[in-house]
């Protein structure tokens, strides 16, 4: 199976994860989730179709998706939608991302002993699935300010996120690659490559914003997004900079500058991603190792409930500072447990910058992706019941 085409391995992957994904829409269910599912399936834990060696031969594929979601990430946040969102939504998101981060960081960091192996798994539960939490306030027609709220968080907590991760992913690596180096220097070092990362984003979505200004035609401006996206990647990797920081702050210039035409170009790039997202999820899946269950136990866990306890409360303290409604304060932090989607981004991101650092490198990319995917089992289910918990609670469904 080694020397299978990787056409072949990316097409299969795309027409799988379309039909896995269709299969359980029938059911109510998100669609990310049939893309998981069918990756697990086929990957190395059963059927054993897509092994590491084959998947290595897709790494394009990963590359491509993890460059479409930050840029439809970043292309959110123009700042008439900022200004619309409001100061609660904002400080709820921050506040819920920064709680599980730390509880998370924190927990494993004694637990283990291995500060950056907390730094990196408190980065991956700051993230928060905004596909399930639509999926079921869709399915009930939930209307209401819990609901409005709920929206405005999830559309926001990802680019948090983004952030957070680019800061404790350079500080982690900078333990790990220089032992004994100061808390001051693992300080510096990833604020430089923010700095830099910011930089390079923003000078790219200046430039962006002037061609498209200078293009007349639709599709122009669809091919000018897709050349600076693959432009910036591709920089970031020649410059060692956080290639997600620097695709998310190019389309969040870009659409601020260019709003109409950036804004046209995002239905046809939801298009023509959708393939390679729905893949990317498909194909990051085939890394579960049931092996690892023996090895995540208690970490597992413990990652779970820490994630669970800082969304809830880092979100219910937002909304008190934000003078939010009961309802709001009580229920919120509920409805954030979903994870599986950025933060299996992250995951892969974490394979590619640690799997270089020799053995522990290694074995912190695997621990941090199959701990995400068992815990996934645990939080898209409980998360889907528990939102639906909050928005009844509140009255603002009727069943």
């Amino acid at each position: 199976m080694e020397n299978i085409s990787i056409l072949l391995v990316v097409g299969s992957a795309i027409v799988i994860s379309l039909w896995a994904g269709k299969s359980l829409n029938r059911f109510r269910l998100p669609v990310v989730i049939g893309y998981v599912l069918a990756g697990i399936i086929l990957g190395k834990s059963f059927l054993k179709i897509l092994t590491p060696q084959v998947i290595e031969k897709a790494s394009l594929i990963n590359d491509l998706a993890l460059g479409v979601i930050a840029f439809l990430i970043g292309a959110e946040f123009n700042f008439s939608r900022l200004r619309n969102l409001g100061k609660l939504i904002i400080l709820i998101a921050l506040f819920e991302s920064l709680g599980a981060f730390f509880l998370v960081f924190l927990s494993v960091s004694l637990l283990t002993h291995k500060v950056y192996l907390g730094l990196i798994l408190g980065a991956v539960a700051s993230a928060t699935a905004p596909a399930v939490t639509v999926a079921v306030i869709n399915q009930y027609k939930a209307k209401g300010e819990l609901t409005s709220t709920l929206l405005g968080v999830v559309g926001s907590d990802d680019a948090i996120a983004l952030i957070i991760y680019a800061f404790a992913s350079s500080i982690a690596y900078g333990f790990m690659v220089h032992q004994g180096i100061s808390f001051k220097q693992a300080i510096i070092y990833p604020f430089k490559e923010i700095f830099l990362s910011l930089i390079l984003g923003a000078g790219l979505g200046i430039i962006l914003s002037y061609f498209l200004n200078k293009c007349k035609e639709r599709q122009d401006y669809f091919s000018l997004i897709v050349g600076f996206l693959l432009i910036g990647e591709g920089l970031s990797w020649e410059f060692n900079l956080s290639e997600l920081l620097v695709i998310m702050v190019m389309a969040m210039v870009g659409v601020n500058l260019s709003f109409r035409k950036v804004e046209q170009s995002l239905a046809s790039l939801n298009i023509a991603g959708f393939p390679i997202i729905a893949s990317f999820f498909c194909l990051a899946s085939t890394r579960l190792d049931i092996h690892l269950i023996s090895q995540i136990g208690f970490l597992g866990f413990v990652y779970l409930f820490f994630r669970i306890l800082g969304k809830y409360l880092g979100a219910r303290l937002g909304a008190k500072i934000g003078k939010a409604n009961l309802n709001i304060r009580k229920y919120i932090g509920l409805c954030l447990w979903p994870q599986i989607g950025v933060a299996l981004a992250l995951a892969i991101v974490i394979e590619r910058d640690f799997s270089s650092l020799g053995k522990e490198g290694v074995f912190i990319s695997n621990l941090a992706i199959n701990i995400l995917l068992f815990t996934t089992i645990f939080t898209e289910t409980l998360g889907a019941l528990a939102t639906r918990f909050s928005l009844l609670k509140s009255r603002e469904i009727n069943l």
